[in-house]
C-alpha cells in the first residue's frame, strides 16, 4: 500500500467561539431575552441545536421552532445587539488563545471562521485585540450555509490564497468540525465542557487536544501528518 504524501501546510483558519473566547453562554442568553420577549417558547436544547448556524439560519430557527413573533431580519437585529451589550460588559479570551495565535500567524496565514455575525466578530476581536493576527475573516452568512456545510472555511482558505487540502482548521464543535472535515482540511479538536461532540465526529479529527494552551506549530503540522 503506497502512502499518502504528507502536505505543507499553507495556512491556518480559527472558530471563534470556543477556541478563543467563550461567548455561547452569551449567545443563548441573548436568544432567550429576545424569545421570552416576543411571545416565544425558550426550549432547554435551543442552544445546542442552533450551533453552527448562520445569523439567517437561526433567526429563522427562533421564528418557525421557537415561535418568537418578529420577522427573522428583526430577531437577528436584537439578539446582536444583545450580544454587543454583553462584550462591552466584558469580555476575555480563553486562558493561553492569545499566545497560541501569535505562535500559529508567526509560522503561517491565519484565518479566521465564524458563524457568528460580523459585527459580533468585530466586537470580539477589538475587545480582544487579535484583529491583527488575521488575514482573512469570513463568517458563515457572507460564505452561504452555516455549519456543518464548509462554505465558511472554504472562504476563509480561498481568502488566504491556500488549498483546503494543506489548511488546517481549528474547531470545538461537532458541526464545526464537520465543517472542516467537509472542507477537506486538517482539523485539530478542541472541544469545550459545555459544547457536546460526538465521539464518531471526534474520531475523524487529525489531533485532539484538552486545551488551546496544548495548540503549538507542531500540533498545527500534526494535522496534516507532517
Amino acid at each position: 500500500m503506497q502512502l499518502a504524501t504528507p502536505r505543507a501546510v499553507a495556512a491556518v483558519v480559527f472558530d471563534l467561539d470556543g477556541i478563543l473566547v467563550d461567548t455561547e453562554p452569551f449567545w443563548a442568553d441573548a436568544k432567550h431575552e429576545v424569545t421570552d420577549a416576543n411571545g416565544g417558547h425558550w426550549r432547554a436544547d435551543a442552544p445546542t441545536a442552533m450551533l453552527g448556524m448562520s445569523g439567517p439560519e437561526w433567526s429563522q430557527w427562533m421564528h418557525d421552532d421557537l415561535g418568537v413573533s418578529l420577522p427573522p431580519d428583526e430577531i437577528r437585529t436584537q439578539v446582536v445587539e444583545g450580544m454587543l451589550r454583553r462584550i462591552r460588559e466584558g469580555l476575555s479570551l480563553l486562558d493561553g488563545a492569545g499566545r497560541a495565535v501569535a505562535s500559529i500567524a508567526a509560522r503561517w496565514p491565519v484565518g479566521l471562521a465564524s458563524s457568528a455575525d460580523r459585527p459580533v466578530i468585530e466586537a470580539v476581536l477589538e475587545a480582544t485585540e487579535l484583529s491583527g493576527y488575521f488575514r482573512a475573516i469570513v463568517s458563515s452568512d457572507e460564505a452561504g450555509r452555516g455549519k456543518p456545510a464548509p462554505d465558511v472555511y472554504l472562504a476563509a482558505a480561498e481568502r488566504l490564497g491556500a488549498a483546503p487540502e494543506a489548511t488546517v482548521a481549528i474547531e470545538d464543535s461537532g458541526n464545526g468540525m464537520r465543517a472542516a472535515k467537509a472542507a477537506g482540511m486538517g482539523l485539530i479538536a478542541i472541544p469545550i465542557a459545555h459544547t457536546p461532540v460526538d465521539t464518531d465526529v471526534l474520531a475523524e479529527a487529525d489531533v485532539v487536544l484538552t486545551a488551546i494552551t496544548e495548540l503549538t506549530p507542531e500540533q498545527v503540522e500534526r494535522a496534516l501528518g507532517l
